[in-house]
């Protein structure tokens, strides 16, 4: 389905009837690979999930949007649902955004459960090889911004950016690396007390992305948290171990079998 949000064109999946919960993919990932979850869950729920703006096959945002912006179009997107209540699931990227809704005041809905699955949110401490190549990289882009390097050089700086920057900034566009800068650069742990209701935090163990310490500090602050490991399961818990992901979430959303 697609529908235009804001002048952005949107690709999404609606399905199913009941009570209404919305699922937010992660960086750089789409909603073919919420497919076994939107067909779990639209046994008992009206399921609604999106390709953010910047991603899968949804146009990107017009200017480099931070979380704040993603939390408002979702709520923008959502207008045409009338829903008093929600229930908003969120993988990696779609836990911030998920984590800021939950603190935005004058929400047109309550929402009554949250899910985060590997969620991101909580920033890395830095090592020190981490500091040095982060030194590095400011001191080159120091050199790279000045108007004769610019004008010697002008695509070297973008490639300083490539070099230095992860594999979610390389594949990204130039727009969505803005995007990406902005998001990855803003600590929400501050916000996570601010989640009130329900909470279920499912967790790979062996995630590197967003580390399972990060949901065990998001378990201790959020106030009715309650968080599962998933054993052999990696950033992508819920394909990783999907069997005992789904009973997870059968039991959470009390579906029947």
């Amino acid at each position: 389905m697609n529908k235009t949000v804001n002048n952005i064109k949107i690709n999404y999946e609606d399905k199913g009837s009941g009570d209404l919960i919305v699922l937010l993919h992660g960086w750089g990932s789409n909603i073919k690979l919420f497919a076994n979850l939107i067909e779990l869950l639209s046994r008992k729920y009206r399921v609604v999930a999106m390709d953010m703006p910047g991603f899968g096959e949804s146009q990107e945002p017009p200017s480099a949007w931070c979380v704040d912006d993603y939390a408002d179009f979702v709520v923008d997107f959502l207008k045409d649902y009338n829903a008093d209540e929600v229930m908003l699931l969120g993988h990696s990227f779609g836990g911030r955004v998920i984590i800021k809704l939950n603190n935005k005041r004058n929400l047109p809905f309550k929402i009554t459960k949250v899910i985060l699955v590997d969620s991101a949110g909580i920033m890395p401490p830095r090592s020190n090889k981490k500091s040095w190549k982060t030194r590095k990289y400011k001191m080159g882009r120091a050199i790279l911004s000045t108007k004769l390097m610019q004008k010697l050089a002008p695509n070297a700086l973008e490639k300083l950016r490539v070099k230095y920057g992860s594999a979610d900034y390389a594949a990204a566009s130039p727009l969505m690396r803005q995007v990406l800068v902005k998001t990855v650069n803003e600590d929400l742990e501050p916000l996570l007390p601010n989640i009130k209701c329900p909470t279920l935090l499912v967790w790979g163990v062996n995630d590197t992305a967003t580390p399972l310490s990060d949901g065990e500090k998001m378990e201790k602050l959020i106030p009715d948290a309650g968080l599962v490991k998933l054993e052999n399961a990696g950033h992508y818990s819920f394909l990783d171990q999907q069997f005992t992901f789904n009973r997870v979430m059968c039991s959470f959303m009390k579906i029947g079998d």
